[in-house]
């Protein structure tokens, strides 16, 4: 089975959230610092709404700074987002190659399935499994467990393509083989990607 990450992988989205969480500081008279950048990017939606009100000391509960990232978010997802380059004819080709494919991603349900709309690619996908719904992190090997049960898939006989280098960590602790995907947000970590992915590409053209 090929699994995929969403957000940075198969989609060009992480720079809406950068800009989502710049916006939603400015508001407020606030600047991301480094610390707080790269913890809500690796984190899922409750957890890093949970962390901005602690981060910030903000007087707002975390769903409702969840609501506002939301309504930031919702227009791009639907109309805006591209596919990044060659993710549709790879997932095409798998398609026809009969191979199963599955999602597991920490992006917000609803705007996962607006983007996958927006692009045709919902068919191609057997299941998504969102990692806000396991309620564990991606970057520990235990959600990859907990993914595979309910795909009731083996590690040994997956592919995981994923953008984040702590996903990539916990998926290879997992026992799964990993593609890393090359994404503007994680540059900074290629060297690292290259040492615990079995394989890293800069774009999906590579594997047509």
């Amino acid at each position: 089975m090929k699994l995929f990450d969403f957000d940075g992988t198969l989609v060009d989205s992480n720079g809406v959230w950068v800009d989502v969480d710049n916006g939603f500081l400015a508001r407020r008279g606030l600047a991301p610092t480094r610390e707080y950048s790269d913890t809500v990017g690796h984190s899922i939606f409750p957890i890093a709404a949970r962390y901005t009100k602690d981060y910030y000391r903000l007087d707002m509960s975390p769903e409702e700074i969840m609501a506002e990232w939301l309504d930031m978010a919702r227009d791009a997802y639907a109309h805006h987002i591209p596919l990044k380059p060659g993710a549709k004819e790879f997932v095409e080709r798998c398609a026809a190659a009969g191979e199963g494919m599955a999602l597991f991603t920490a992006c917000v349900p609803e705007l996962c399935r607006a983007a996958l709309e927006r692009h045709g690619l919902s068919r191609y996908f057997s299941q998504i499994v969102y990692a806000q719904e396991l309620g564990v992190e991606k970057r520990e090997a235990r959600a990859f467990a907990l993914a595979l049960e309910r795909l009731g898939a083996k590690a040994a006989e997956c592919t995981f393509y994923e953008d984040s280098p702590g996903a990539c960590r916990a998926a290879r602790e997992a026992g799964l083989t990993v593609v890393g995907v090359y994404d503007p947000f994680y540059a900074v970590y290629e060297a690292d990607m290259r040492a615990v992915c079995h394989r890293y590409i800069y774009s999906f053209t590579e594997l047509l």
